[in-house]
């Protein structure tokens, strides 16, 4: 190994042992004063588990325990390692940078500059991010004659991944990792790949983690000097830890079994990108003289969002056991809000946040609406902007600034205006169809000297000296926008824009590509799909026209300051380590959150249990839950069954928007009945229902409402009302009876009301 360049000796550092033991409570302070020996933090949401590493890595510099570059701090992203270094640094000094703290992949790589010589590479190796190495497999799948149409590069691409960080080779691939049919493919082209890698002197980001294990077990002499160096070892969110990243720090630990690792099972919510629950639950049997320590105290929540989140995790059977509290107020209990549909359901949060914002005097930063899917957004977005709320996409982008929804947009634009010359250049080889760079820069030159648009030079491709096969795919792409030109005539938009889509094979290429991250496109396009669809039925004079001008205007939001106030919108995935004054987490219904109840897989509904103990646990004030009886889908409002998650949660913190014990069930659902509104299957209340009259009254609108001998039975699920206040509206639900029962309308200008029919004062419209 080679020797390690050390700065000299700081000045005198500044002592702050007292002052760091009296700024923890007794836990916090057994964790960071625990020294030798493997140690397990349970670390709780909102229980300061920042502050207990680096407290824990000051202490031992301060009692001597340790020297700086004699510690190993590991993290997931640079911003939690530079937080945890400015923190120690206000602590110790200077002392701070020499320690070795940052995430796994920059620390190994960093150990591999100075040990590339031992596994055949040069320390000044590359290092391929995820497009370059799926170039290298399209390069690799076209020299074995596979069409990456047909064989997408990036699903090879994600099996070999899947192989590496699960530590098995290419040698290895064919006898241990057969899961389906793109495996033969892959068990072919990972060989290759791996030795144009290494013919390349370049490592990719899974390497970055395979490598360092290659070497320690290949070189004892340098994996004991590692271990010698790296005495006191501390992971931070040991839940999210990969077999690799398990792997690697078990050799690191060995000698002296220094190993403390901070996390909570409860919060292990990413096994799509490959974490291992098991390392963090099994971390005991690995190390059977560790020392178990549980943060439970919460600092961050009230007392009754912490209720609700207790409540929900222990149906898992697989966790650590813990309980949180906190010495906060108890709070207010927690909202259910239930919603029409998912328009409904946008609108009513955007109304809640002004409300809140003007009652409580919160600013927009402390509001946070997350939901399960990045397609939930759109609706979000088109709501508070309606309402000029300022929000900002954290983790993501705006929906419509997506790639795929920008391709479809330009594919669309170009059914409308085929001139479009910077819709057509988006997509005239998206997806690929032969159409190479080399083509459109001749077609763009030729355009522009003889002032032509680029599909009038399209339609003279016969006489432009362009490579031939390119010409018949241009031809076929400008048959392909005529045809779908003239079914816009005759077919609804939606209808046509699937027509175009089936035909581009476009949608097709993410079920190829069948990763997390391809379907979540798909999604997103068939989101779209519903957004034009809406468009369609709710406008009269709907053309394809007037939807891309009103889509065109939300993709303008370049003026908005993101430094302003503003909602944050994003999943619960994006949502860890944050935490707002007011969190609203929408979509609670099966199919969606949990998005597992469909399978009715046990392992994965687990991780949505956790997923949702997440989302509660990023609330500090108020919480509110919110689900919706339908969801627009293909064209249709398909109804939705209550998230099974809302029973689990201890009634006695929740409530409905009145105010009432919610006592609602994860059993009920919804039916359409003929005329297509959907109602609760729930008994709609007896035959005794008296008449109610009232004396006719004038309206601030000055339309004469007649409440004369109108029953309840005259009110009925579909009937159409008017409300002096609410206006225009729909009743869609109906329970109780005599005096007690209620409706729920669905009004054209402010959403869903629930009512007392005997105080309602509603009349039936025509």
């Amino acid at each position: 190994m080679r020797e390690f360049t050390l700065r000299g000796e700081s000045s005198e550092k500044p002592s702050h042992t007292g002052e760091i033991l009296k700024a923890l409570n007794p836990s916090q302070q057994e964790a960071v004063t625990h020294s030798d020996g493997p140690l397990l933090i349970i670390a709780g949401a909102g229980s300061g588990k920042t502050r207990v590493l680096t407290f824990r890595i000051a202490w031992m510099l301060e009692q001597n325990i340790s020297k700086p570059w004699q510690i190993l701090a590991l993290t997931f992203t640079n911003k939690a390692a530079n937080e945890m270094r400015e923190r120690i640094e206000k602590l110790v000094g200077d002392e701070a940078e020499r320690i070795w703290m940052g995430t796994f992949h920059s620390i190994f790589a960093r150990i591999l500059r100075y040990e590339a010589d031992k596994i055949g590479y040069t320390s000044d190796f590359s290092i391929y991010d995820s497009e370059d190495s799926g170039r290298l497999v399209r390069n690799i799948l076209k020299e074995l004659n596979y069409d990456t149409k047909e064989v997408r590069p990036k699903s090879i691409q994600f099996i070999i991944s899947k192989a590496k960080n699960n530590l098995i080779s290419p040698d290895a691939f064919g006898n241990k990792f057969f899961e389906g049919p793109l495996d033969d493919i892959a068990k072919q082209v990972y060989p290759i790949y791996e030795n144009r890698l290494r013919m390349s002197n370049a490592l990719d980001f899974d390497d970055l983690l395979i490598k360092p294990i290659e070497l320690f077990e290949q070189h004892k002499d340098v994996l004991e000097a590692y271990q010698d160096r790296f005495q006191y070892l501390l992971i931070d969110e040991y839940q999210d830890t990969n077999r690799a990243q398990y792997k690697v720090a078990k050799l690191l630990a060995e000698r002296h079994h220094n190993i403390c690792v901070v996390g909570d099972d409860a919060q292990s919510i990413y096994s799509f990108r490959g974490a291992d629950i098991s390392n963090i639950l099994n971390f005991e049997e690995d190390y059977p003289e560790a020392k178990r320590i549980a943060l439970e105290q919460n600092y961050r929540s009230t007392k009754a969002i912490l209720k609700a989140a207790d409540s929900v995790i222990k149906n898992n059977q697989n966790r650590l056991d813990k309980t949180l509290w906190t010495e906060n107020d108890f709070g207010d209990t927690i909202t259910v809000l239930e919603s029409y549909n998912e328009r409904d359901e946008a609108n009513r949060i955007s109304h809640f946040i002004q409300n809140l914002k003007l009652r409580k005097g919160y600013s927009y930063h402390d509001f946070a609406i997350l939901y399960r899917t990045n397609s939930q957004c759109r609706v979000f977005e088109d709501a508070l902007r309606h309402k000029g709320i300022p929000y900002q996409l954290v983790g993501g982008i705006s929906f419509y600034q997506r790639k795929e929804i920008k391709d479809v947009v330009s594919y669309l634009k170009l059914l409308v205006n085929p001139d479009d010359e910077e819709a057509l250049l988006r997509v005239i080889n998206e997806p690929s169809r032969g159409i190479g760079a080399k083509t459109i820069s001749t077609i763009l030159n030729v355009a522009h000297a003889d002032n032509k648009r680029p599909w009038e030079v399209l339609k003279e491709i016969d006489s432009i000296d362009v490579y031939k096969p390119a010409q018949n795919q241009i031809r076929d792409f400008m048959s392909m926008i005529e045809e779908a030109r003239q079914r816009l005539g005759s077919e609804s938009m939606v209808d046509t824009a699937q027509f175009l889509m089936k035909q581009t094979g476009y949608l097709q290429q993410f079920v190829q590509e069948n990763t997390h991250e391809a379907l979540g496109r798909r999604e997103n396009v068939l989101e779209l799909f519903n957004a034009l669809s809406y468009h369609e039925k709710t406008n009269e004079d709907a053309t394809l026209s007037t939807f891309l001008q009103e889509i065109s205007l939300i993709t303008d939001i370049d003026n908005y300051d993101l430094q302003e106030p503003s909602v944050t919108l994003m999943t619960v995935h994006g949502s860890k380590g944050l935490e707002f004054p007011v969190v609203f987490i929408a979509g609670m219904e099966d199919e969606l959150f949990p998005i597992g109840a469909r399978n009715g897989d046990d392992v994965d509904m687990e991780e949505e249990r956790r997923l949702f103990y997440v989302a509660i646990t990023r609330a500090q004030k108020e919480l509110y839950l919110s689900h919706a009886r339908t969801r627009f889908k293909f064209g249709d409002d398909i109804p939705m069954k209550r998230s099974r998650f809302l029973s689990e949660i201890d009634p006695a913190v929740l409530r409905t928007e009145t105010g009432a014990t919610y006592s609602g069930s994860s059993s009920r659902s919804y039916g359409a009945n003929r005329s297509g509104l959907w109602r609760s299957t729930k008994s709609l209340g007896s035959s005794s229902r008296p008449s109610i009259t009232r004396a006719k009254k004038t309206t601030h609108s000055g339309m004469n409402i007649d409440y004369d001998n109108i029953t309840h039975d005259d009110l009925r699920v579909g009937t159409k009302v008017m409300h002096e206040k609410f206006g225009k509206g729909k009743i869609i639900s109906k329970e109780g009876f005599a005096d007690q029962t209620k409706v729920v309308v669905f009004f054209n200008d402010y959403g869903q009301k629930k009512l007392l029919l005997k105080f309602a004062r509603l009349s039936i419209l025509d």
